[in-house]
């Protein structure tokens, strides 16, 4: 039997267990990202550990988050990242260089490597043939270190892509389709990976759009052949000698196949509040547009931003629309810079935003009262843009200039229908400048890292107590992301400042929850969060776990939990339990005093936990499935703790 995409890069990366689909594995990683929101602190866990040099072939630190000056934090933590780079073999992205993802697939991705990023859109390295995953920060540390990664060997899912796509529909269609078929939930333990003959037409970047966007599946991450374009680009950028054939044998097996014919898409938008709300354009015709931004991760690259000049010149944006464009490198933006197509998108009367994650992550250009705000980001979930009444929608390049002219949501293809559509070609050379890409150190030894004073220690866990006297301290409901249990924007800032951060947890559910729990914790009592099903959706900030493991959480108990949420949690400590029967949900209630016995000897012979309810005797049983290693770093109180004490 042959061997998918999947199949032949994992396995040639095994260097723990067996390729066998639901089996736990440890694959060797040769290539690491950050970025500042993560990276602050999986660095300081990279010291925490011991490590004296990164091991990895690549590992690269990108500032491309907290760029907003406001106050010494971000400068401080940049500083930091800055020397503490140049000490341990690491690459230095500068603040301005662009936006981690856009910059690697640039710069530093290669067909058939093995990429693990601190950020939940690292998928868009498979747009090159990568298998690249996003994760917590202390498992990226842990693979600079050379530790492998683990994860359970997937089952495939194969998206086969017939057809080509008609003007002014766009990459962002495609995975919006696909969300619409498989959602954004229940898919943890797969990977996509595409196929067919509509691959090939389909550039490297609108390879990476859909790729990227899959972080929005809740699947390990997603992965398209390495042909013929991916060696164009390879070459265009300087770096034709990382290229290398990858493709699925013809008798390749698959768990599933979904075939998209290209040519039947109709334009999309992901609708508020949810990436899984996926609407035909036609559908929303008429909603106004108050605010336009294209950028981010997802749509930034030279082919968005030409494509955007393209359609906005000599036409000049709505009176009630703000547009802001913010390119996703320095040098895309060098590029239209001069090439003349900046020109063209200035003149239409938009803003030119920072070469930083900006608007997505809500730092920056957050949209007025009760606006609508039409974005080419991944992501929508309530409160995200930094303004809570604002309604969020994700649309491609294309749509994107449809309302900012229009002035309303539109489809592009009615919007443009007598225009020509831009024809966007690989340029046959990239401008290559990477003087802001500093390389490390030659002398670690000379090296002092710089520590500002909202810079402290990774927080310290106790061991898993055997009985868990526990409140259920906050109850929340379904699809609670990262961002609910950690918000971004502006608090980022303090994410190397635990004790300031944890503040901040469930801050939009419930602003006292941080105090009842550090109360709680100073009575000896053990916080336990209840959530619902798809618990820990999102980014794959692991402060979602330290903070909530700072202020004395000792379990998380949902109706389903999310793959990169799970494994922060795991690494520092908190079981990860869910109900046996979902229906237990609606019994619980915030302020309930549960207690749960033989909790060490349980989670050792994986067995079911029992939780009793002090008032009335309730009795609810609890599922935590746990893999061997796992076991360990709960009853050590996680990862760091597991690995200090030599186990």
């Amino acid at each position: 039997m042959g061997k998918s995409i999947v199949q032949k890069i994992l396995d040639a990366h095994i260097v723990i267990g067996a390729p066998e689909t639901g089996s736990a594995v440890g694959i060797r990683i040769d290539q690491t990202l950050t970025q500042d929101a993560t990276g602050t602190m999986a660095y300081l866990q990279f010291e925490a550990l011991g490590f004296d040099r990164v091991k990895t072939e690549v590992s690269v630190s990108y500032v491309d988050h907290n760029t907003i000056q406001e106050g010494f934090e971000n400068a401080d933590d940049h500083k930091y990242l800055e020397t503490v780079a140049a000490k341990y073999g690491i690459l230095f992205s500068k603040p301005g260089n662009g936006i981690c993802h856009q910059i690697h697939l640039e710069r530093f991705g290669k067909p058939g490597k093995t990429l693990l990023g601190s950020d939940s859109h690292t998928p868009t390295g498979g747009g090159l043939g990568m298998i690249a995953i996003g994760a917590g920060g202390l498992d990226v540390a842990v693979a600079m270190g050379g530790g492998p990664f683990y994860l359970t060997y997937p089952q495939v899912v194969k998206v086969e892509l017939t057809g080509a796509l008609r003007p002014w529909v766009a990459a962002k269609d495609v995975i919006l389709a696909l969300i619409e078929i498989l959602g954004t939930k229940g898919n943890a333990g797969s990977m996509v990976e595409y196929g067919g003959a509509g691959v090939d037409t389909l550039s490297v970047p609108e390879r990476a759009t859909i790729t990227n966007m899959g972080a929005e599946l809740g699947v390990i991450t997603s992965v398209f052949p390495s042909d013929e374009k991916t060696r164009q680009f390879l070459k265009a950028q300087g770096r034709e000698e990382g290229y290398a054939e990858i493709k699925a044998d013809a008798d390749a097996s698959y768990d599933r196949v979904i075939t998209i014919d290209l040519s039947t898409l109709e334009p999309r938008a992901a609708c508020p509040h949810s990436p899984g709300n996926v609407k035909n354009l036609s559908e929303l015709k008429g909603t106004k547009a108050d605010q336009v931004l294209i950028g981010s991760c997802t749509n930034a690259s030279y082919r968005d931003i030409m494509l955007t000049a393209a359609a906005l010149k000599g036409k000049k944006v709505s009176p009630r629309v703000s547009l802001g464009v913010a390119c996703g490198s320095r040098q895309v933006f060098e590029m239209v810079g001069r090439n003349g197509a900046l020109a063209d998108i200035i003149s239409s009367g938009a803003r030119i935003l920072e070469l930083a994650c900006g608007f997505c992550i809500g730092n920056s250009v957050a949209p007025r009262t009760d606006a609508v705000s039409v974005r080419t980001s991944n992501r929508n979930f309530y409160g995200r843009s930094g303004t809570a009444s604002a309604d969020v929608y994700l649309v491609s390049p294309e749509a994107a200039v449809a309302a900012a002219l229009s002035g309303e949501i539109c489809d592009p293809c009615e919007y443009f229908k007598s225009a020509d559509y831009p024809q966007i070609d690989t340029p046959e050379k990239f401008i290559i400048d990477d003087s802001m890409i500093l390389s490390p150190s030659s002398d670690p030894s000379q090296i002092e890292i710089f520590r500002g004073p909202n810079i402290g220690d990774p927080p310290s866990n106790e061991s898993c107590p055997d009985v868990i006297d526990g409140c259920v301290s906050i109850k929340v409901g379904d699809k609670i992301t990262t961002d609910h249990i950690m918000p971004a924007g502006s608090r980022l800032k303090y994410r190397s400042n635990i004790q300031k951060y944890a503040e901040f947890v469930f801050e939009r559910e419930d602003p006292e929850f941080s105090k009842r729990a550090l109360d709680n914790k100073g009575k000896g009592v053990h916080n336990i969060i209840v959530g619902g099903d798809s618990y820990g959706q999102g980014s794959s900030r692991e402060h979602a776990a330290i903070c909530p493991m700072y202020l004395g959480v000792k379990m998380v108990v949902c109706i389903s939990m999310e793959r990169i949420h799970r494994a922060n949690l795991v690494n520092f400590g908190i079981i990860p339990a869910t109900f046996e029967n979902s229906a237990d949900y609606a019994l619980i209630n915030r302020d309930d005093v549960l207690t749960i016995s033989n909790v060490r000897q349980s989670i050792q012979n994986g067995k079911s936990l029992i939780a009793v309810r002090k008032s009335d005797g309730l009795s609810i049983k609890l599922n935590v499935e746990l893999t061997e290693r796992e076991k360990g770093m709960i009853l050590a109180g996680g990862l760091i703790n597991q690995c200090r004490d030599g186990e």
